[in-house]
């Protein structure tokens, strides 16, 4: 086994941290108690590319149970819990490859590590996983049979891929899955957005105007806690549907030329680039507080602000204030990257005891169906979505009704009317 983590000695503090975190993941658990006994992925080696986190050594040791053998590097450089990667390693002799604050040749090193154990099944959060080995590793390409991707961004560039001709494999969208996106994307993106906003900041939210960037399930869940929080939320959007659905949903819209004059607080959710751009910053407010829950920092063009910055200081852990002209300051948090696992925990372990159950279940419908998938994105099976939800509510103690044969023959036919 090899691997490439902070300090084994943290391998105590981690198990406690995954311990309690898998307190709020029954779905998985449920999945990890059948894994052990059928060992479905018997002999399947998955180089996973995640955020290293409590949640996740809960998805990596029930791929273990289940026969995989796991190789594990992250998906952001500042996203490791470094207990919880000692702790896979030393407790449970996973490989993994990730360590907090990584420099960018670090995190490509690391990606490259997984890809080096000759993987079947990728499980990729934004595709860079997916990316290099097409780029870099094609050596590689030939093993797979199949792959699983996280996130809204992942999803957009995969299916480029595949539109282009160029993608090598089937790989599933778990992010696409209902009981991921309406819950993952809304409820965790939300809160743990605002979690590491306020961690790294401790400023109050209340009063003031927060811009949200982008109005798909993340901007829906961090505009709706934002206002929680009693702040005055603003949506900027580029397309139209999102936008009306964030006016009808009583929040004030405007494009980011003019939301840059008035926001305290700016949070990107995008997916693309230069959200935020040098035009933007010239007009912000002394002291404007800007940061990224979208995978990548791209969506914030940090180099245009360099170049107009006649200064740059470290003022708290996750604050860099940058001076401007006439002494104007605009802070960005955590580098740009995902300030909710920057500076704060990430989601929540019960919304991701649903995305890790859609991935758990999708790398043994890959391991089942091999043979029959073609190199395109697939759909989350309904059926994996529906049994994610069933087992949640169920963990939940919540029941709910059943079709009547009334009912269900009256929804298959056209003959009966009024």
């Amino acid at each position: 086994m090899t691997y490439d983590v902070k300090d084994l000695a943290l391998a105590k503090e981690g198990k406690l941290r995954v311990e309690w975190a898998a307190e709020e993941m029954p779905v998985l658990a449920l999945i990890q108690e059948r894994f052990k006994k059928e060992k479905p992925l018997k002999g399947i080696t998955i180089a996973a590319c995640l955020h290293v986190t409590t949640e996740t050594a809960n998805l990596a040791i029930t791929l273990k149970d289940g026969g995989a053998n796991v190789a594990l590097c992250a998906s952001n450089p500042l996203s490791t819990q470094d207990a919880a990667a000692a702790y896979l390693v030393k407790d449970h002799k996973i490989s993994v490859f990730a360590i907090k604050g990584e420099d960018t040749k670090t995190y490509y090193k690391h990606i490259n590590s997984v890809l080096d154990l000759s993987p079947h099944i990728t499980m990729d959060d934004g595709a860079d996983l997916v990316s290099t080995l097409h780029k870099d590793k094609r050596d590689k390409l030939k093993g797979l049979i199949g792959g699983t991707e996280e996130t809204t961004t992942g999803v957009i560039r995969l299916r480029s891929m595949a539109e282009s001709g160029v993608l090598e494999y089937p790989i599933i969208a778990v992010n696409d899955a209902k009981t991921k996106h309406f819950f993952d994307n809304r409820y965790g993106t939300g809160q743990s957005t605002l979690d590491g906003i306020i961690r790294a900041t401790n400023r109050l939210i209340s009063g003031t105007v927060f811009v949200v960037c982008g109005y798909g399930w993340c901007g829906k869940g961090l505009a709706m806690r934002a206002r929680g929080l009693g702040a005055n939320v603003v949506v900027t959007e580029v397309d139209e549907l999102a936008a009306l659905e964030a006016v009808m949903d009583g929040f004030r819209v405007m494009p980011m030329a003019e939301a840059a004059k008035i926001g305290d607080f700016f949070c990107t959710v995008t997916g693309n680039i230069h959200v935020i751009r040098k035009e933007h910053f010239k007009v912000m407010k002394d002291g404007a507080i800007i940061s990224n829950s979208g995978h990548f920092n791209v969506e914030l063009d940090l180099d245009g602000l360099a170049e107009i910055a006649k200064g740059k200081r470290k003022i708290r852990e996750y604050v860099e204030e940058y001076t401007l002209a006439k002494g104007k300051r605009i802070n960005v948090l955590g580098d740009g990257r995902l300030i909710n696992l920057a500076a704060a925990e990430g989601h929540p372990s019960s919304v991701m005891d649903m995305s890790f159950a859609n991935q758990a279940l999708c790398a043994e419908y890959v391991v089942k169906n091999a043979k029959k998938l073609e190199k395109r994105v697939y759909d989350v099976p309904t059926a994996v979505d529906q049994s994610v939800a069933r087992i949640k509510l169920k963990a939940k103690g919540v029941q709910i009704d059943k079709l009547t044969p009334e009912q269900k023959k009256y929804l298959s036919s056209w003959e009966m009317g009024t």
